[in-house]
C-alpha cells in the first residue's frame, strides 16, 4: 500500500510539474507574439475544457478499466501532447494539444484522486488528501521556473517536460490494478447522471471549492502572466511571484489537512477562505510592487492554495462510499468550469477593466464560496474524530 501511495503522489507531481510550466509559459509565449488578453484567456481555457468534455465518461471508464490503465492511458496522452508542442508552432494546433491534455489530465487525477480517496482511512483521510494536494502544489511551483528556458530555445520545456512526465509515469505499470467498490445501481451514462443528483443534494457546498480553486489557479497561471507583464514585470520576476504561490500552499497544505481532521472542515474552510478575500485585496491595493506581491502570493497559497484537497475531503465526509466515484467526476467538472472561468474572466477585466484591478476578482469569488460556506449551515455528517 505504501509503494501505491508513493507511486500516486509522484505522479500527479509530475501532473502539477507540467500544468504549472504550461499555463504561463503558452501566456508569455502568445502575450509576446501580440495575441490579445482575452483570446490568450480562452485559449487557456481549453485544456480545462477537454476535462469537462471528458467528465461525464470517467466513472464508466474506470469501472471497466480499473484505476491503474485509466492513469496510464491519461499520462501518455499527455506525454505525447507535450512532445507535440515543439513540432508545429500555431494556434488552432496548440488549442487542440491542449484540449487533449485536459483529457488526459482528467483522467490522470479522477483515477488518482479516487483510488486515494477508496483506500484512505478515516482518520488519515484528510492528511493524505493534503499530501495530494502538496505534491501537485509542489510540482505547480517549480513549473513556472520553465518559463526561463523558452529564453534558450521556445521547444526546449516542452521537450524537457515530456521526458520528465515519461519518465515518472512509467512507474506505473509496477502497480497492481484495482477497481472502485461496486454500487447496487446501473452504471450507464444516465445513471451516472442520476447519481450525480444525488452528489449535489448531499454536498454541494464541498463542490463548490475544485470550483474556486479550478477559477483561482487558472486566474493566476493564465491570465495574471499577461497582467503582470503590462504592470511592467519581467518574465523573471513574474516565474519568482507565480511559484511563491505555489510555495506557499506547500508550506501549509499539510498542516491544514490534519487540522481539518482535527477540527470540522467547514471552519477550518471558513477561515482560510475569508482571510483569502483579504490578501487577494491587499494585492490589488500593492500592485505595483514586486515585494509586495510576492508576500501576498506566498500568504494567499499558504490560506487557499489548499481549498481543493479540502474541499474534496469535506465531500467524502459528506457523501457514502458508493458514491464517491460520481463525487469526483463532480469535482473535475466543477474544477473544470472554474478553470475556463478564470482566464476568461481574467482576460476580459485585463481588457476592458481599466482601472479594475486583476486581483478584485480573485477576492469576489472567494468571498462568495465563504458566503455559500457561511449560509449552508453545520453539515451533520461533518467528521470530526473524537480526541
Amino acid at each position: 500500500m505504501k509503494f501505491r501511495f508513493w507511486m500516486i503522489i509522484a505522479v500527479v507531481a509530475v501532473s502539477g510539474f507540467t500544468q504549472g510550466m504550461l499555463i504561463p509559459l503558452v501566456a508569455i509565449i502568445f502575450e509576446q507574439d501580440g495575441v490579445s488578453s482575452s483570446v490568450n484567456g480562452l485559449h487557456a481555457a481549453a485544456m480545462y475544457a477537454g476535462m469537462l468534455v471528458a467528465a461525464p465518461f470517467m466513472e464508466g471508464l474506470l469501472r471497466k478499466f480499473g484505476y491503474r490503465r485509466v492513469m496510464i492511458a491519461g499520462g501518455f496522452a499527455d506525454v505525447a501532447c507535450l512532445a507535440l508542442f515543439a513540432v508545429w508552432k500555431s494556434l488552432l494546433f496548440w488549442l487542440v494539444l491542449r484540449i487533449v491534455i485536459g483529457i488526459g489530465n482528467n483522467m490522470l487525477h479522477f483515477a488518482s484522486q479516487t483510488w486515494l480517496t477508496a483506500f484512505s482511512p478515516e482518520d488519515k483521510r484528510g492528511r493524505n488528501i493534503a499530501l495530494y494536494g502538496l505534491s501537485f502544489g509542489l510540482g505547480f511551483g517549480i513549473g513556472p521556473v520553465m518559463t526561463r528556458l523558452a529564453g534558450v530555445a521556445e521547444p526546449l520545456p516542452f521537450l524537457l517536460a515530456s521526458f520528465m512526465s515519461l519518465l515518472v509515469w512509467s512507474g506505473l505499470f509496477f502497480l497492481k490494478n484495482d477497481y472502485p467498490e461496486e454500487v447496487v445501481e446501473k452504471t450507464s451514462f444516465i445513471h451516472t447522471f442520476h447519481r450525480f443528483g444525488r452528489v449535489w443534494k448531499y454536498g454541494w457546498v464541498a463542490l463548490l471549492f475544485p470550483f474556486g480553486y479550478g477559477f483561482l489557479e487558472s486566474s493566476l497561471n493564465g491570465s495574471f502572466p499577461v497582467y503582470a507583464l503590462r504592470l511592467g514585470l519581467d518574465v523573471s520576476a513574474l516565474s519568482i511571484i507565480l511559484s511563491a504561490f505555489a510555495i506557499g500552499s506547500i508550506v501549509f497544505q499539510l498542516p491544514l489537512g490534519m487540522l481539518s481532521d482535527r477540527f470540522i472542515r467547514r471552519n477550518v474552510l471558513m477561515t482560510v477562505t475569508a482571510a483569502g478575500v483579504a490578501v487577494f485585496m491587499f494585492a490589488g491595493w500593492l500592485e505595483e510592487s514586486k515585494t509586495a506581491l510576492f508576500v501576498c502570493f506566498f500568504i494567499a497559497g499558504m490560506l487557499v492554495g489548499s481549498i481543493f484537497s479540502l474541499g474534496l475531503s469535506y465531500m467524502v465526509d459528506l457523501l457514502p462510499k458508493t458514491l464517491l466515484p460520481a463525487g469526483n467526476i463532480m469535482c473535475s467538472i466543477l474544477f473544470s468550469i472554474g478553470s475556463i472561468f478564470g482566464p476568461f474572466v481574467g482576460g476580459t477585466v485585463i481588457q476592458f477593466g481599466q482601472g479594475f484591478s486583476f486581483f478584485y476578482t480573485i477576492s469576489i469569488m472567494l468571498l462568495l464560496l465563504f458566503t455559500a460556506l457561511f449560509f449552508s449551515g453545520k453539515q451533520a455528517s461533518a467528521f470530526k474524530p473524537s480526541s
